[in-house]
């Protein structure tokens, strides 16, 4: 692949990562775009889960190999299998070097983990580039050709460090866009949703009861007493009373299922539900006012 090419292919996996909305979506952006530019049959995206001390995978994409889904509900795999990735190598990389991406072949010694899941699955290389994210590992991009066509050379490793660049720049655009959109829809006293997140999931909630009858509830209530209480303790323990009744509302909406509690403004919350038999909110509504 010419330098024209290259360029092409950076900046279409920069463009799919930006449109994507959702995280599944983002990983796929990357992992497929990743997997076009470098010329592969298969690759996939994988995130370093410190508290399970697993790498697990979020997307495989390409060519799939038996036993492989798109999108794996848990394949994971223990981290000490691929110490490249958990050693981070802080000595190189804290002085200013990017971590670079490596080469490996079914050629390779028998007792690598990599070289042994190449021979599985019937490919013949992979090129592995680390991703990182804040100053910190994150997980890893893989990239593997099939068995009997040309293996990733040391150019092809450092194109996939670059790709690893921009999809953490990527990664990280994502992240700053949930967590604005998070914002938005959410109340920052509580936590609960807000009411620009009720009167959506109200709107859709009412189309679909147009549409198929579907029951919708919608509980409102108040903090009885509030003004008394920031006036004679001051609006820092009517805060604290907010909050809790906030934990209140979202332990009881928890036995409704798929139910939304949120703060309206003010000492007004509400919670709704779409679905649910009246039976099972009237219950929540009576735990709440106990």
């Amino acid at each position: 692949m010419g330098e024209d090419s290259r360029l092409r292919a950076v900046v279409e996996l920069a463009q799919r990562m930006a449109a994507a909305q959702a995280l599944p979506e983002v990983a796929h952006a990357a992992a497929e775009g990743a997997r076009r530019a470098l010329g592969g049959a298969f690759a996939a995206l994988s995130v370093w889960e410190r508290e399970r001390g697993r790498l697990r995978v979020l997307v495989n994409t390409g060519e799939l190999a038996p036993g492989e889904e798109p999108y794996p509900e848990d394949e994971s795999y223990p981290v000490h299998d691929f110490p490249e990735i958990t050693e981070f190598l802080h000595e190189r990389w804290t002085r200013g070097a990017e971590p670079r991406a490596w080469v490996e072949t079914a050629a390779g010694p028998r007792g690598s983990r990599r070289v042994a899941v190449l021979r599985r699955r019937g490919r013949g290389c992979c090129v592995v580039a680390p991703i990182v994210l804040h100053g910190r590992a994150w997980g890893e991009l893989y990239v593997a050709r099939g068995s009997g066509v040309a293996s990733f050379e040391r150019e092809d490793a450092d194109f996939a460090s670059v790709l690893a660049s921009v999809v953490a720049a990527g990664l990280v655009q994502y992240e700053r866009l949930a967590e604005a959109r998070r914002l938005a829809f959410t109340d920052p006293l509580t936590g609960l949703a807000n009411r620009r997140a009720v009167e959506i999931r109200l709107d859709e909630a009412l189309e679909r009861h147009r549409a198929t009858g579907e029951v919708v509830s919608l509980v409102v209530c108040d903090v009885n007493g509030l003004k008394k209480v920031n006036d004679t303790f001051g609006h820092a323990t009517g805060d604290r009373l907010l909050e809790r009744f906030g934990s209140v509302l979202s332990r009881c909406g928890a036995a409704v299922p798929g139910a939304l509690a949120a703060r309206l403004g003010g000492d007004e919350f509400c919670l709704l539900a779409v679905g649910a038999d009246a039976e099972t909110v009237e219950r929540a509504a009576g735990e709440v006012c106990r």
